[in-house]
């Protein structure tokens, strides 16, 4: 019985197997077929990133050193789907549909929106749209306009480890996890947004960005609601501005204001750079401030060779209402391309933690390594986007 047993099970799961591989290829089949099918009429395009490397650093959070495989050092493991459409006349139609996940496990990466919204399969951007010669309009799920504008002067441009794309983003994500109250379902960490609509558009030198995304709640046009602004200037030099609102789903009461200037100088090989962001964060239930984090970053890119760039920054991120909340960080990386496509990185930090210290102030992806110590943390990578 227990042989017969196990015969039927292996038979089930190798006929489960073979049905996953027939499905599977299947689909790709429908979806190379469909690409071929329209190819005249539209352009769709599948696209990725895969980044990983190994992560090693002096204290981890029991004083001990730790090494581990880390996914997305210099930039986010994702692939996705974007196409777009000549509709006549000067104008377009366009979609993105954008995931997200760990190289290290192959897992979907943790979203940060609101806590009941499950498994995000397309986390970062799942939206349509038109474009012409007035800007573009995008209706979905998307990055919004805020942080895309200082892209140019944050001085590491935001790469995955060890820059303020973690005090952007811890700040903006606490306000959000309550479950009934402090909470906002729009929200995704400050960087992607639900039920949104953005209108962009370049003048000269100057790019705009203007995103709403509807509270969805009955009676009120602002309870839940987000508005965020962006505005980048490129010329003889780089200046970037934002800010960004989001509202209580209960009470309709701010529970993020956060915003941000920047500024980035080029001379010959070298690149100046300096950020300020600053993001208070409130309880509804209180009508408190409860943070008020200033986070200051200044760095400078050095293409020091066709194939290498090297970047040094500094990082000085604290609470002004939780005083013990700070962290000052060093960094220095180069990134070696191999090609356009395929990049080696390393990168080392240096951080120096207050007792107080939260992953509010963090430049660290897994926040603060440790609180009340100096922490050096190096981290070797490959990139390839395809």
């Amino acid at each position: 019985m227990k042989r017969t047993l196990e015969g039927a099970v292996s038979r089930s799961v190798a006929d489960g197997r073979t049905k996953a591989r027939v499905v599977g290829a299947t689909a790709i089949a429908m979806a190379m077929s469909w690409g071929v099918a329209h190819a005249s009429d539209a352009a769709v395009q599948m696209f990725g990133i895969i980044d990983i490397g190994v992560l090693s650093q002096s204290k981890a959070g029991n004083g001990k050193s730790n090494t581990q495989m880390a996914t997305s050092g210099l930039r986010q493991s994702v692939w996705g789907f974007r196409g777009t459409e000549d509709l006549g006349n000067g104008l377009k139609a366009f979609f993105n549909l954008e995931s997200h996940f760990d190289t290290n496990n192959g897992e979907l990466h943790p979203t940060g929106d609101a806590p009941g919204h499950g498994v995000i399969l397309f986390r970062r951007q799942a939206n349509v749209g038109l474009s012409g010669n007035w800007g573009s309009l995008t209706l979905g799920r998307q990055y919004g306009p805020a942080l895309l504008a200082h892209i140019g002067t944050e001085p590491r441009a935001f790469k995955e480890q060890f820059s303020n794309l973690y005090a952007w983003a811890y700040d903006q994500l606490l306000p959000t996890i309550g479950t009934t109250t402090d909470r906002n379902t729009n929200n995704d960490v400050g960087i992607f947004f639900n039920n949104a609509i953005q209108y962009r558009n370049t003048f000269g030198p100057v790019t705009v960005g203007v995103l709403y995304a509807l509270g969805g709640v009955p009676g009120s046009f602002k309870k839940n609601s987000v508005y965020a602004l962006g505005a980048t200037y490129n010329g003889p030099v780089t200046v970037s501005g934002s800010y960004e609102e989001m509202f209580d789903q209960s009470t309709g009461d701010p529970l993020v204001k956060h915003g941000g200037l920047g500024f980035a100088v080029p001379f010959n090989a070298f690149t100046f750079k300096f950020n300020y962001l600053n993001a208070k964060n409130y309880s509804t239930v209180t009508g408190t401030e409860v943070s008020k984090v200033d986070a200051y970053g200044l760095g400078m890119d050095w293409k020091w060779h066709p194939s290498n760039s090297m970047t040094i920054a500094y990082y000085n991120n604290k609470d002004k209402i939780n005083r013990d909340d700070e962290t000052k960080n060093w960094v220095i990386s180069n990134d070696y391309s191999f090609s356009k496509r395929t990049t080696l990185y390393a990168q080392l930090a240096y951080v120096d933690a207050k007792p107080g210290a939260t992953i509010r102030t963090s430049i660290v992806a897994a926040g603060v390594p440790q609180q009340g110590a100096k922490t050096t943390l190096l981290n070797v990578g490959l990139n390839h986007t395809w």
